[in-house]
């Protein structure tokens, strides 16, 4: 049985190890060059994920503990693709993101925005056959953090997605078309390449909307090739 490799990633396309102007890189990069390791039978194998991942309304992140969330509700969706456009069926992808004030769950955010009680912020869902996913949440807030002076993060959501083995995992992030802090921000102006970076945007998706309920928007991933969406992961050629 012949393994995959990896592939180098397109010059400028993925955010580099240190970037910085987002301080806290210099605390989480390596030092040393990287060693690529070779891909064995056991990491593209097991432990396996699937449907029995996921729970009934795993997917729907507006109703959480007795009650409803508050905030603009959106309706998020896509496909995962390979380089070739190849549907990517039954990936795990898990999502987290900050409540419509824009505080997350965790007790290290001690930004005094209030905590809504029935929103958790974590969600996921399986691609179906075609790739495609799709869950419901409300619109995450901006909130301020200490990297520079009146830093404030755009609004975002965070993406996790595994593939059919623990090691198969990619993590990035997605923002919202016209949001107005993009200029300050480092972790979204890390991935060098403009066209690379406008990978990471959703595209409002007018067709997804649903009348008198939620705003829809639509944001297809790509793993690999020239249109590969930018990921928090090591370079590949290093």
């Amino acid at each position: 049985m012949r393994l995959p490799s990896y592939l180098p990633d397109a010059d400028g396309t993925q955010p580099p190890n240190d970037s910085p102007a987002y301080r806290s890189t210099a605390l989480r990069h390596p030092n040393r060059p990287l060693h690529v390791l070779p891909q064995r039978l056991t990491e593209v194998t097991g432990p396996l994920f699937g449907d029995d991942r996921v729970g009934p309304g795993d997917n729907d992140m507006t109703q959480w503990f007795g009650g409803e969330a508050v905030g603009q509700r959106i309706v998020v969706h896509g496909r995962v693709v390979d380089s070739g456009g190849r549907a990517v069926p039954n990936a795990l992808i898990e999502v987290w993101q900050a409540n419509a004030a824009g505080r997350y769950r965790h007790v290290v955010d001690q930004w005094p925005a209030p905590l809504d009680p029935h929103f958790a912020g974590a969600g996921r869902v399986v691609t179906d056959a075609e790739g495609y996913y799709r869950f419901t949440t409300v619109k995450p807030g901006a909130y301020p953090w200490r990297n520079h002076l009146n830093a404030w993060r755009p609004a975002h959501i965070h993406f996790s997605l595994f593939g059919l083995a623990f090691t198969q995992r990619l993590v990035t992030q997605m923002y919202f078309p016209d949001d107005p802090l993009f200029f300050q921000d480092p972790i979204f102006n890390s991935v060098p390449d403009e066209k690379a970076r406008a990978r990471l945007v959703s595209a409002y998706d007018h067709d997804a909307t649903i009348d008198h309920w939620a705003l829809g928007f639509r944001w297809d991933i790509v793993l690999r090739g020239r249109e590969q969406t930018p990921f928090e992961s090591e370079p590949d050629d290093e």
